[in-house]
Order: structure tokens, then sequence, then C-alpha cells
């Protein structure tokens, strides 16, 4: 039992007080924190002055997203007021998105030339890889405040200060406030690189509500009916906005595992995409993906279950990895792919890099390695502590996790 509270991220007292308030308009017949689809749309429209159609796509995922958590997720006040704030948001601001594509048709005929795709399992590395490789000049990614306030697009001059990027850091500094240790368990900052499941977001599919909070209907409609390849197109639009400000590097520096389910429509919409997989043993991997996620649950739920989060990461991760090996073996693209060893970039971060830079021809300049020592320098291992977990506390073990993985397991093997 010490080990599940361990888990738990840690609230103040006035997140706790948000959340009683909630529980007594709850006891009175009073649930003004519920979602509803058509007000979350209709509130949207009107901030963007929108009149035209939304994307069918993006209006099926909301339902579904809106639904799943409405009839799944049981979310306390303050989760329930956190996604319809952001779900309000995202969808503002990929209607802000449309109109300027829309004024500004030339913005799509912008080249994205060999995009790099960082889609090893999560806990593998790959959090530490983008924001290491981040730090060469040649190397541009999406930012945490760009996916959260896109519009309007930074300019040169802008870019590292305007009214999005102080929002951001506002409300990033409001949330460490409310939650203290949420840094120990999962780093976050306002102009960090961000994952590609942001960017999705704008289509409402994505992996990222299921990090927040337990869907699993709309995380079904997911994995198996939404159109990966329209979201894809969308990402390459989104990417396409971004650089239009004039904030541009050589290539794009892009990250998020969801992708190993993706690789077909990637290459579609990236034919000249170059892929970083990293891999660690899957024990590792499920159990440090059930620990962070069951612990951000945690903040958003008081009905998180450890021991359903690690069963179902289990399920998701084998199922998206062998969704990769498949895909990979039809698409004959080895050469634009490179396989890494967590263990390797452990022992050697910069050996690593180099290693990468190697296999696609890139030059690795002194400014960039200057910047990558640096970089290690100021951010150590656990830096924000240490969490501690077993694959007990989410009621597995290595032999049952193995067993999910045994094509997985295969294919480790031989690397």
């Amino acid at each position: 039992m010490a080990k599940q509270q361990e888990l738990r991220i840690q609230r103040t007292s006035t997140l706790n007080g948000i959340n009683r308030v909630g529980k007594v308009l709850k006891s009175v017949g009073i649930d003004p924190f519920r979602l509803n689809a058509d007000a979350i749309i209709d509130k949207a429209r009107k901030k963007a002055s929108c009149t035209g159609e939304i994307p069918e796509q993006l209006e099926t995922g909301l339902r579904e997203l809106v639904k799943s958590i409405n009839e799944e997720a049981r979310p306390n006040s303050f989760g329930s007021l956190a996604v319809k704030g952001l779900f309000e948001r995202t969808l503002y601001g990929r209607l802000m998105i449309e109109r300027a594509l829309a004024e500004n048709p030339d913005i799509e005929a912008s080249e994205i030339k060999e995009p790099i795709f960082i889609i090893g399992m999560p806990r593998t590395g790959t959090t530490i890889l983008h924001a290491l490789m981040y730090e060469d000049p040649a190397h541009r990614s999406p930012l945490a405040w760009e996916c959260l306030l896109p519009y309007p697009v930074s300019t040169p001059e802008t870019f590292y200060s305007n009214e999005q990027l102080k929002t951001i850091i506002k409300e990033f500094k409001q949330l460490f406030k409310l939650v203290p240790d949420f840094l120990r368990k999962h780093y976050m900052s306002a102009d960090s690189p961000q994952e590609c499941l942001s960017i999705n977001a704008f289509d409402f599919n994505s992996f990222q509500t299921s990090a927040q909070l337990y869907v699993p209907s709309y995380m079904d409609w997911f994995a198996h009916r939404a159109d990966r390849l329209s979201t894809m197109r969308f990402h390459k639009r989104f990417l396409q906005f971004l650089q239009s400000g004039g904030v541009k590097s050589d290539r794009w520096l892009l990250k998020s595992p969801v992708h190993l389910m993706r690789l077909p429509e990637l290459f579609e919409v990236y034919p000249d995409a170059k892929i970083i997989m990293t891999h660690r043993e899957p024990t590792k991997v499920v159990t440090s993906a059930a620990s962070l996620i069951s612990s951000v649950r945690s903040l958003y739920s008081d009905h998180e279950d450890p021991v359903r989060t690690g069963h179902e990461q289990a399920d998701t991760w084998s199922l998206y990895f062998n969704s990769f090996i498949e895909s990979r073996k039809k698409l004959d693209k080895e050469e634009q792919i490179i396989d890494l060893k967590f263990d390797d970039f452990v022992a050697g971060q910069i050996p690593v890099v180099k290693k990468i830079y190697d296999r696609f021809n890139w030059e690795l300049s002194d400014a960039a390695l200057v910047n990558f020592e640096r970089f290690l320098d100021l951010n150590p291992k656990d830096k924000n502590g240490v969490h501690y977990y077993t694959p007990t506390d989410f009621g597995l073990t290595e032999e049952g996790i193995n067993s999910k993985f045994n094509t997985y397991n295969d294919f480790l093997s031989k690397l």
C-alpha cells in the first residue's frame, strides 16, 4: 500500500478544495463540470468567429473522447475543468490555424525536407534524446507553448518573447504550485520540445488524453477506426504553419512513440523521413510507462487503479509494437531507420548521437557538440528526483509482460 501511495501525485489543499466543492455540488444533483461536445464546439467557434464546417475527423474524435470521459473516466472536478479548458483551447487553435492556411495558400506549398522522427516506445530515452538533439541549431522542434497556443505564428523576432509563451509559463507555474511533485515524475517546461501527440491533439486523434484519464472506448477508436492518414496530413500542415513565420532550421526534429502504429501513413506524408527507433527491455518499458501514466491520472481522477493501468499499458504497447514490426517489414525503408538500445544511450549519450549523425550523413558542427555537452551538464540523470516502482505495483510480473512481447523480444534479440 505504501508503494501505491508513492505512485500517486501529491495534491495541495487548494486543489483538494476544488474537488471537494465539485463533490458537494454533485451530491445535490448539480454537475457543472460534465463535458459537452456541442458546448465546446460552440464556444470555440464563437471565439474564432468561425461559421464554416469543422473537419469530420476532428468532430468525430472530439465526440468519441467526450463520450468516453463522461462514461468511463470518472474525472474529479479539477480533471473535468482542466480537460474542458484544454479541449476548448485546442479546437480554437485548430480553427485559427485553418483560417491562416486558407488565407495564405502558399504556406502548404512550403517544403518539409527529411524530417526526423524519434518513435521508440515510451520510457526508452526518447525524451532526453529529443531534448538533446534539439540543442543542434540545425534542428527545429515544435515547443510546448506552440502546441498549446499556436496562433498567431511566431517570427524570429518574437519566438523567444511573446504573449503565448508568457501565458504558458504562467500556467505551468500555477500547475507546479498545485502539484509540487509533478516534475519529479514528468519533466515539462513551456519552451521545451513537445511530442507529436500534442500536434495530433488538434485533430482529436491523439494518445494525449489517455495519459491523463482512463478512456478505453476512445482508445479503441483511436487504435482501430480513426483516420491516421488525415491526421498525419494535418501534422504536416501544422509544421508548415509553424515555419511560415520564418522560424526555420535545416530539419524538423519530432517525437512520439504512437507513430509506431502510423508508420505507413508517416512515410506516405513524409517519404524522405528519417526514423530513430529506441529499444529497451519490455518489462522496463511497460512498468515505467504504467508508473508515469498512473501518477498523472491520479491528479485528474480520484479513482485511478494502478493495476488496471498496468495491464492496459502492457496490452497497448504490445499492440502498437506488433503493428510497427509488420509495417516495417512491408515498407522496406531500412536505409531511413536506425535502431538504438537504451542501455547504450545511458552509457554514453554523445557517442550514440554521433552514431545517428553518421548513419544519416549529417554534419555535426562544433557548436552542436558544445551545446550537447552543456545540456548534459545542466540536466543530470534524476535531476528532479527519483520515482520508484516495481511491476507488482501494477499487478504485473516480468513473465506476464514478456508473454505479450514475444514478437518484440525476438526482434530485440537480433539487434
